[in-house]
């Protein structure tokens, strides 16, 4: 049996994702939360490693509270930045396949094609910065194992995200303004999970783009939920300035997916598929 660790993997939004499809596939899952171990102390994951003889740690862990980053660049850093860097190290001792996620945010959001992995990243915020560091240092180490996935703009079950978020407003309101001049590929974090283990079970490691196909603008995205709730709540399209923000997001951060699908054979399925799927179930859920 097959063993992973996974960092987040308790409370997380792609952590839970992560741990429900490996236990589907019958793999033995060891699903951290805080408290459970030292992830910043070195000594203390090689120990778990090695007392679980884990074939891949996925870290799911990061900073991710995009405009408070810019008053807390340390805690960003630490998390973003040292905290993979610890993981690598752990991992170089070992056989272990390490799978660390990214972010869209690494890049300034200028173009008007999906980034490939060739595109040269410009973050514009600290947590793109620090995401971005966090990937340097992995790559630095060289490690044989090592497999960094850039997504973006979750959403799925476990947690609190944006979808769920609309939805909540949008059952109180008759109307909500959401932003329309930022476009990026919503992901799915159950199809994001499963495709990392296809990515995996192809023997991939590097840098790839994953997500599910397609774009959109958080206006376009919110509208799609309200509607497919069946909620009558009307969603006015803004822009950006409209809705000031402290640190800068990319205009434009959807992701090239094709050394996905040239790896794998897949094509991920379109996000409005994947966000009715999950609405349905969420619905079921509350019957």
């Amino acid at each position: 049996m097959k063993t992973a660790i996974v960092l987040g993997g308790k409370t997380g939004l792609l952590g839970q994702a992560l741990a429900l499809a490996l236990e589907n596939r019958g793999w033995l899952v060891h699903a951290l939360g805080r408290g459970d171990v030292d992830i910043f102390d070195l000594t203390a994951i090689k120990h778990f490693l090695s007392t679980t003889r884990a074939d891949v740690l996925f870290n799911t862990v990061a900073y991710t509270k995009v405009d408070q980053a810019e008053d807390e660049p340390a805690e960003a850093s630490l998390l973003n930045r040292q905290l993979p860097l610890i993981l690598g190290k752990a991992v170089a001792e070992t056989k272990a396949l390490l799978v660390h996620y990214s972010t869209d945010f690494v890049f300034n959001g200028k173009k008007d094609t999906p980034y490939t992995t060739e595109d040269l990243p410009e973050p514009g915020s600290v947590y793109g910065q620090t995401k971005l560091q966090g990937e340097q240092e992995l790559l630095n180490l060289h490690l044989p194992n090592l497999l960094i996935l850039r997504t973006s703009w979750l959403f799925g079950p476990g947690r609190t995200n944006f979808v769920t978020r609309i939805l909540e407003l949008a059952a109180q309101r008759s109307e909500l303004s959401v932003v329309h001049d930022q476009v990026g590929s919503p992901s799915y974090t159950l199809d994001l999970a499963d495709n990392t283990l296809a990515l995996m079970e192809h023997g991939a490691t590097g840098l790839f783009h994953l997500a599910n196909s397609g774009q959109a603008s958080w206006c376009e995205l919110a509208a799609e939920a309200v509607r497919c709730a069946g909620l009558t709540c009307q969603i006015k399209p803004i822009t950006s300035a409209e809705y000031p923000q402290q640190a800068q997001r990319p205009h434009y951060s959807v992701l090239d997916l094709n050394a996905f699908s040239r790896i794998t054979n897949i094509i991920p399925r379109p996000w409005p598929q994947a966000l009715r799927e999950f609405l349905f179930a969420r619905f079921k859920a509350q019957i």
